[in-house]
């Protein structure tokens, strides 16, 4: 047996020194816990050597030995007592009564067997004396030095992802993919109603509301007339289709204003309307720029010829 340190006799409380003198008890044996689930203990594994005190009254005097390792023992505490309250029984107008369970951390680096020593504990006067149950007896690994190698420190091991690491990755992207797809879908039933609702409008309309995006002098910079001049007269383009019966979207202007002579337009607005294409063929297609006074008579005769013509064919229908 290797005895590693000594108790000493000085206890956290002079007054145990004092109960050591007077009665003492045997209260049977302490208790040794391994930290470690294992079946033997290890160089460095963790034990807790302690006491069960039961049934101690509220109030009362509780002291405990102080250990201290001999120089250069192989055995360490780690910290001092810790105390655990394991059961509470309280009883009306009675001191309540508890179960404590006082141990301290200790540990080795050394292999071999270590006799560990009785516990005294002074409770309420008397010095109740707990008895190591055995020695404490700690393994060394074996290394076999013939056939030892030694070996670069291992990476570190990627362990793969479970399904319950997974799952609250997977419910969020579906849940999302889910929240996206019903946004895109109204979205474009919105979108669809909206058309529905614009393409119920009557034809001038639809081309009036086109045709006022392009009001101010913004488009007039020679870089943007050719979208100007497009959108103006893709606006007329649909306002003659549905008003004439003219396939105006997929005709040249030589057509449109071809089938355009036989319905009865005034003169003045035919040729106005046919010299307003003309000039825009030239700016789409011939890089013709148009001055400020040209683009400031266009949209102006647009508006009068959409108007004009409504204005015909409710007289028409009247």
């Amino acid at each position: 047996m290797k005895k590693v340190y000594v108790l000493i006799a000085a206890l956290v409380s002079a007054g145990l020194m004092a109960g050591a003198e007077g009665v003492r008890k045997d209260a049977g044996e302490a208790f040794l816990e391994p930290l470690q689930q294992r079946d033997s203990v290890l160089i460095a594994d963790q034990l807790r050597y302690g006491v069960l005190l039961e049934n101690v009254p509220e109030n009362t005097p509780l002291s405990l030995p102080e250990f201290q390792l001999e120089k250069d023992a192989p055995l360490v505490f780690l910290g001092g007592w810790q105390l655990d309250s394991t059961r509470v029984s309280k009883r009306k107008e009675r001191p309540a009564r508890y179960n404590i369970k006082a141990s301290l951390t200790l540990t080795t680096f050394m292999g071999g067997t270590y006799e560990l020593p009785d516990i005294p504990v002074l409770l309420d006067g008397d010095t109740l004396v707990f008895r190591a149950a055995q020695p404490l007896q700690v393994t060394e690994l074996p290394v076999d030095m013939e056939s030892f190698q030694p070996h670069d420190i291992k990476p570190q091991q990627k362990v793969p992802y479970t399904l319950a690491e997974l799952f609250p990755w997977i419910w969020g992207i579906s849940t999302g993919l889910m929240a996206l797809a019903a946004l895109i879908l109204w979205l474009v039933y919105r979108k669809k109603k909206t058309d529905d609702a614009r393409s119920a409008e009557p034809a001038h309309i639809r081309a009036l509301r086109k045709l006022d995006k392009f009001r101010g002098d913004k488009y007039w910079k020679p870089e943007q007339q050719k979208a100007f001049y497009s959108g103006v007269t893709d606006a007329l383009r649909e306002y003659i289709a549905a008003r004439f019966g003219v396939g105006a979207m997929e005709m040249t202007t030589a057509e449109i204003f071809q089938d355009l002579k036989g319905a009865d337009l005034p003169e003045d607005l035919f040729q106005e309307m046919k010299g307003l294409f003309e000039r825009s063929d030239f700016v789409k297609f011939a890089k013709f720029t148009a001055s400020d006074e040209e683009n400031a008579t266009v949209l102006p005769q647009a508006v009068r010829f959409v108007t004009t013509t409504y204005q015909t064919e409710l007289e028409e229908e009247m």
